[in-house]
Order: structure tokens, then C-alpha cells, then sequence
């Protein structure tokens, strides 16, 4: 069963508001068909500075009240019964911040990867330019990814120091490298690179291609998130910033890839 349970003291406490938005969330939650649901889920986790400048706060708080809305989300993944989630924390652009705003947001990062990896309950995988990124942070992420590779759960992507461009660039250069261990001569390879071989050398090799891709806060791009996979996907934007994301709010995005008639580049 899809919908969350609600025990009677909850409903005790809850006003007439709360009561009618959680009989509103059970029966969108019921009303999924299981078979039209996504295997594989991308994530811009945008607009937490700005939520954080509504209210008053400084930048850093936001990236914390987002980063504590993982956890929540990822539960809502399994709850549906999805496999693989990448979530886009942190793109190759933002590595060019000011050290100031930088550091306590990687900060944030390695705190969130290793909690994850401490539930012992999802597989955390990196991927992105690590080789950009501070030596720590990359320690972090590593470690994150070693501890959890037997667990046989939910497959977390963590993008840091991720970008579309670069990933495309590192699969050619990665390919080339490849090629050149083993003696292949440029037009030797020129013969057989194609599209699979090349998806064959992306930081997500091995993993199906994300079937919906969200992006809070309202903004209506990809930014350069996931260029290549997302040939196919699906896009739902929502309105609410990332720290204010709810699971009614992934209940409807799953509702709306649901219905709609994937044409696969028709």
C-alpha cells in the first residue's frame, strides 16, 4: 500500500486543514497505477538560497533545510517502489562560488552523503567531476560509496561537481583512453564508437536512464542535468522551492508522469 498511515493520536492533534490534506494525499497516493510509476528519478534540488532569503535566513540555512529534506524524499522513493535516484546537489558552475559560500555548502554535502551512507539502507554512488572537487569532500563521497556498495536497496546518484557537458566530455576522454591502452588506432575506433559505447563510459553506466526528471522552485531548464540520459525523460516542474517539498508534491509528479503517453523521441 502506498498511502502512510495516520494513528489516532495524529488525527487528534490535527486540525480540520491537516485532516482533509492527509485524506487529500491517501487518495492520490491509492489512485497511482504501479505499473505506470518511474524506475529511475533525477532530482534538481532547487531553490534553496531563496528559500532561505524569503525568510530571512542566511544561505547556508537553506542548504541545510534542504539537505534535510533527502532523507524524506528518498523514503518516498522506496515507498513506490523506485530503483535508482540522482540527486543534483552541486554542478560544476557552483564550484566557481565564492570560497565563502562554497565551503560551508560542501560542508553540508559530505555531512548529508555520510548520514545516507550510515542508514546503511540505500547504495550511495558519486558521480561527477570528483577530481574538481576539494580533496575531503571527494574522501567523503568515496567512503560514502565503499561502505554502501553491498547494500541491496534504493541506488542513490549523488551529483557533485556535476555537469552535463563535462560528463559528456569525460565519457569521450575516458573512451579514448580506453582505446589507446589496448593499441586501437583513431580509425580503428572511428568504426565502432557509437551511442553505446559511449553511454558505456558516463559517471551512470550500468543504470537505466531516468525516466522523470523534477526541478523545484519553478525554474523551467535542465541546466545541463543529466544531457544525455534525459534524451527520453519525462519533466515535471513544481513551483515549491526544495526545502518545501512534500510528498504530496512527488505524489502529483508521479501522477503526471503517469499519465502521460511516453513517445520515446516521437
Amino acid at each position: 500500500m502506498l498511502g502512510a498511515s495516520v494513528n489516532s493520536q495524529e488525527l487528534e492533534m490535527a486540525g480540520p486543514f491537516d485532516l482533509l490534506y492527509r485524506a487529500y494525499e491517501r487518495n492520490l497516493s491509492r489512485s497511482l497505477p504501479t505499473e505506470k510509476l518511474p524506475r529511475h528519478v533525477g532530482v534538481m534540488l532547487d531553490g534553496n538560497r531563496r528559500w532561505a532569503k524569503l525568510r530571512g535566513h542566511d544561505t547556508q540555512t537553506g542548504h541545510r533545510a534542504g539537505a534535510d529534506n533527502i532523507k524524506p524524499f528518498l523514503g518516498w522513493c522506496e515507498e513506490v517502489g523506485v530503483e535508482v535516484v540522482t540527486l543534483w546537489l552541486l554542478s560544476t558552475d557552483n564550484l566557481n562560488r565564492p570560497q565563502a559560500e562554497l565551503a560551508p555548502l560542501l560542508t553540508i554535502i559530505e555531512d548529508v552523503v555520510s548520514d545516507l551512507a550510515g542508514e546503511k539502507r540505500w547504495r550511495i554512488n558519486a558521480v561527477g567531476a570528483l577530481d574538481l572537487l576539494p580533496q575531503q569532500t571527494t574522501l567523503k563521497l568515496k567512503s560514502a560509496a565503499d561502505a554502501t556498495r553491498e547494500v541491496d536497496g534504493l541506488v542513490v546518484n549523488i551529483a557533485v561537481g556535476y555537469g552535463g557537458r563535462q560528463e559528456i566530455a569525460d565519457a569521450v576522454r575516458s573512451l579514448l583512453q580506453e582505446h589507446a591502452s589496448r593499441g586501437t588506432t583513431l580509425e580503428e575506433l572511428a568504426e565502432v564508437i557509437d551511442v553505446d559505447t559511449i553511454a558505456g563510459h558516463l559517471y551512470t553506466k550500468g543504470q537505466p536512464d531516468p525516466d522523470l526528471v523534477i526541478r523545484t522552485s519553478g525554474e523551467q531548464r535542465l541546466g545541463g542535468f543529466l544531457l544525455w540520459q534525459s534524451t527520453h525523460s519525462e519533466f515535471y516542474f513544481c513551483e515549491a522551492y526544495w526545502p518545501d517539498f512534500r510528498r504530496v508534491d512527488f505524489l502529483r509528479a508521479l501522477r503526471a508522469y503517469a499519465e502521460r503517453e511516453r513517445r520515446f523521441g516521437a
